[in-house]
């Protein structure tokens, strides 16, 4: 509660500051001309345009067909749908068709959205980052939308961006814009400051709140403080196109979106397993392979992966092929909480291009209502006691600021590392049991060398001034396995096949390994039947599991 209580009073601070915010973002006029056009580094498929021009709009998981009416007026299937449409990305699909028709249809299409009357302000559309990702996109399509338009196409044009700018300024000043959110923002503005003829006079405002966003949002290793790498992924994909319309212009860069750029990089990197999908930690869904390969193409130095992100709390164990990556942190700070799973001391293990041990990930936003479920402890890879989450997860109609944010959760997360010519040896803890149970999850893991074996081993502690008490409710050690593996019970071990033929055992000293069913949820067509390896024991001060995976 005093951490919601701290949150809603930063908020009324910068509402209190609105007028003079209002009067400032009045000031943003329609521009002229634009300057210079970012380019769009997210990649297209130019067969959308040809879907969208037979009236289909496929967003969100969700498909309708206009039949010839404007999709705006449509009664949308779901509110991600509506932000979808709303925000304009789809057009970089059009303008990859490279056809005229493609280019009329986008034109039209715009116009048919500039011609709406006021939006009313709970319509997703009118959302800040909603909005940001609209003006971003017009920017970036600007060439194509522009291109031989007439003159009240161009003057609506214009004065959209001009309108756009300025409430998103004003959800910057009243708190409106929350969270991640608010670099989206920044970043929507900084780009009118630089590609439109009226951007000059509020440059040097946006550039302070731009650098400001970006030094509290991404950590001193790399990390974005809300712990979600997919975060980080979108973020980049609107930094860099930024980055490139300053230097085309000539204008300097500020030094905390190039400590930003370069500091996310190899975090990134770091959390990629050998086939390039990012760990499931926090609010990452399935990987957009190509989205990942575009933002780090752009990498200026490219060294080995690093092996620790202490601040954004993640570690990574590999040894020739087999890396082993950690969830090694705590909750993030309330307000950045919204996507963060309970999956504390959860790891994902893979082997090569193969992916063995997995959390279920976050779910495709058509499945909207799975998102709950993916965020508790028993959706991932540790240790989970009477089937309840490490970390209290405010619902979805809690309120507004409280809403889907984590409200309490471990407050101490140790982590130890040590690297020896034999193995290296990772040992962590979290008292996120403390509170309910009085007791203290303590893991370690150790990854051979060779990359031949991971042993580990689960334990529980007695928390710091917890009564003794007798063997309490059951715990469940959990290790999902992904959809390509293969698990059959050999008595009291269980055999892995992976998909390119290995087999490995898996072990546990003292308890019969269970194979049970699982679900991934981030598997790029949806969600898939998986099934997980479980072992069980009496949560109790000193109970202690060990494990291990060992390749054939």
């Amino acid at each position: 509660m005093r951490i919601a209580g701290a949150f809603a009073a930063k908020v009324f601070a910068r509402s209190a500051a609105t007028p003079y915010h209002v009067v400032k973002s009045m000031a943003i006029a329609p521009p002229e001309r634009l300057r210079v056009a970012p380019p769009d580094i997210r990649t297209a498929d130019p067969t959308v345009a040809d879907e969208i021009y037979a009236g289909y709009f496929s967003f969100a998981g969700k498909t309708l067909q206009s039949y010839g009416a404007s999709p705006f007026t449509l009664t949308p299937p779901s509110p991600a749908w509506r932000r979808a449409l709303a925000g304009f990305s789809w057009l970089r699909h059009l303008r990859a068709a490279d056809k005229t028709l493609a280019q009329a249809n986008a034109q039209a299409l715009v116009g048919d959205f500039l011609a709406l009357k006021k939006l009313p302000a709970e319509d997703p559309a009118m959302e800040p980052a909603v909005v940001a990702r609209r003006l971003l996109s017009f920017f970036a399509q600007s060439p194509v939308l522009l291109d031989g338009a007439d003159a009240d196409f161009y003057d609506a044009f214009m004065m959209s961006l001009a309108k756009s700018a300025r409430l998103i300024w004003r959800a910057l000043a009243t708190g409106q814009a929350q969270g991640a959110d608010r670099a989206l923002c920044a970043i929507a503005l900084a780009e009118f400051a630089v590609c439109a003829d009226t951007g000059r006079k509020i440059a040097p405002q946006i550039s302070r709140t731009l650098s400001a966003e970006l030094d509290r949002q991404i950590l001193s290793d790399g990390g974005h403080i809300s712990r979600n790498p997919q975060v980080a992924v979108d973020l980049l994909l609107d930094l860099l196109p930024l980055r490139q319309v300053l230097a085309a212009r000539g204008l300097q860069t500020p030094a905390s979106m190039l400590r930003a750029v370069d500091r996310m990089m190899p975090t990134l990197r770091m959390l990629q397993h050998g086939d390039g999908s990012l760990a499931l930690f926090n609010g990452m869904g399935a990987t957009e392979l190509d989205r990942v390969a575009n933002v780090l193409a752009n990498e200026d130095t490219r060294g080995a992966a690093p092996l620790k992100a202490p601040y954004v709390g993640y570690q990574r164990l590999e040894a020739r092929d087999a890396v082993v990556l950690v969830e090694a942190g705590g909750p993030p700070p309330f307000e950045f909480s919204s996507s963060a799973h309970a999956g504390f001391l959860s790891f994902e293990y893979s082997l090569g291009m193969e992916r063995v041990v997995v959390n279920c990930g976050a779910p495709a936003p058509q499945h909207e209502e799975l998102r709950e479920m993916a965020r508790a402890t028993a959706a991932h890879s540790t240790l989970v006691i009477d089937d309840r989450s490490s970390a209290r997860i405010a619902r979805k109609d809690a309120g507004r600021w409280r809403a889907g944010r984590i409200l309490e959760g471990p407050g101490h997360v140790t982590v130890e590392r040590l690297e020896a010519p034999g193995a290296t040896t990772l040992s962590l803890s979290h008292d996120g049991y403390a509170k309910s149970f009085g007791l203290i999850h303590a893991r370690e893991l150790i990854l051979a060398a060779d990359g031949m074996a991971l042993a580990g081993r689960d334990r529980l502690l007695a928390a710091e001034g917890a009564a003794a008490g007798a063997a309490g409710p059951d715990f469940a050690v959990r290790f999902h396995l992904h959809p390509r593996i293969r698990a059959v019970e050999l008595g009291e071990a269980i055999e892995l096949q992976l998909a390119t033929g290995e087999t490995m055992i898996f072990e546990a000293d003292g308890v019969w390994p269970q194979i049970e069913e699982s679900i991934f949820f981030a598997a790029p067509g949806g969600a898939r039947k998986c099934v997980q390896i479980v072992l069980r024991g009496k949560a109790a001060p000193d109970a202690e599991l060990r494990w291990s995976f060992q390749r054939g």
